[in-house]
């Protein structure tokens, strides 16, 4: 049972946009409708918040996009909304379209700004995490994470297709900042020789020692996947130095880039955002505010905002050892 009164909840799409935030925003609007309150949606993030920039939601506005990757709702990063006088034009233009909560698709970034919001101005809301780098505490998979995984994989399997007609060592980059999480996955998933992420510390004498290994094992190809945020150095300086220790080796580099970000959502994606949105509208219904709905262990949580941008999630040490196993 509905523990307050809700009539009219706001939907956002902010930050980096994710395959599977058009299905959150249907679960929303859909949810919204079923429990007999109006939604609207604010375009592009923050900012339409500031310069009023709503409309609202039914059930059937929001068809034919469940499949649709990206954000019809369009996201962007707010800097107006980062100073007092941001906020305060967004709080005037939430009072006037009547909203009485928010539900904020997007990453730590979007939720700090929601708390800050709610701190403010006392506005309740609730976070869902749309993010391909699935780095975000309180939930074990982030809307757009598995998408992103299946985009990775299929391009390193088309890069392997000539990697191993000429005889090359291929270094491939993938998005994740400073989280290791598609890069490892993506790694094991594709067969990689090697897999560089900054949680992982590596070094150069432990790559090249890798090369060697496979040199002596007679390996014909390689494919080393190298996170975006590798602290080691950047995907080119790493090819270069490479290029240097082994002068017989044919290197090439592929940065994957925003390709990552694209595509139509997978199924576990679809499901997993059509979960996290009806658990957004359900929590607001239930009295829950500055929290972030999440899945673990394959049920719905609740994680208060302080601590799901402050903790991130943690690499999976087994699955480092699983990648070295299989890299023999």
């Amino acid at each position: 049972m509905a523990k307050t009164t809700l009539k009219k909840i706001g939907v956002m799409t902010s930050g980096g946009d994710s395959p599977g935030m058009n299905t959150a925003i249907r679960a929303v609007a859909r949810a919204c409708a079923y429990y007999q309150i109006k939604c609207v949606g604010i375009k592009m993030g923050y900012e339409g918040l500031i310069h009023n920039q709503m409309s609202e939601l039914g059930a059937r506005s929001v068809k034919h996009i469940i499949n649709r990757g990206g954000t019809f709702l369009q996201t962007a990063r707010s800097e107006e909304f980062r100073t007092k006088e941001g906020r305060a034009k967004a709080f005037e233009n939430l009072k006037k379209n009547e909203l009485d909560a928010l539900i904020i698709i997007g990453g730590d970034g979007s939720f700090t700004g929601g708390n800050v919001f709610f701190k403010e101005f006392g506005i309740p809301f609730i976070g869902v995490p749309g993010t391909i780098d699935n780095d975000i505490f309180g939930t074990d998979f982030t809307i757009g994470y598995d998408t992103a995984l299946n985009t990775v994989i299929e391009a390193i399997d088309r890069i392997r297709d000539s990697a191993t007609s000429h005889n090359r060592v291929f270094f491939v980059e993938v998005m994740g900042r400073d989280a290791g999480f598609i890069a490892l996955n993506s790694g094991i998933a594709s067969g990689a020789q090697d897999i560089l992420i900054p949680e992982k510390k590596d070094s150069l004498d432990d790559l090249f020692g890798s090369l060697q290994h496979s040199q002596q094992s007679n390996k014909n190809s390689s494919i080393i996947v190298v996170a975006e945020g590798e602290e080691l150095g950047n995907v080119y300086d790493l090819a270069k130095a490479t290029e240097m220790r082994f002068p017989d080796y044919d290197v090439r580099v592929t940065v994957l880039g925003h390709i990552q970000r694209g595509g139509n959502p997978s199924c576990m994606d679809r499901v997993l955002a059509s979960r996290l949105g009806v658990a957004a509208v359900e929590g607001l219904l239930d009295g829950k505010s500055d929290v972030m709905a999440g899945i673990r262990s394959n049920k719905i949580v609740f994680t208060p905002i302080a601590e799901a941008i402050k903790k991130h999630n943690e690499i999976d040490k087994e699955l480092i050892k699983v990648a070295k196993i299989l890299a023999i």
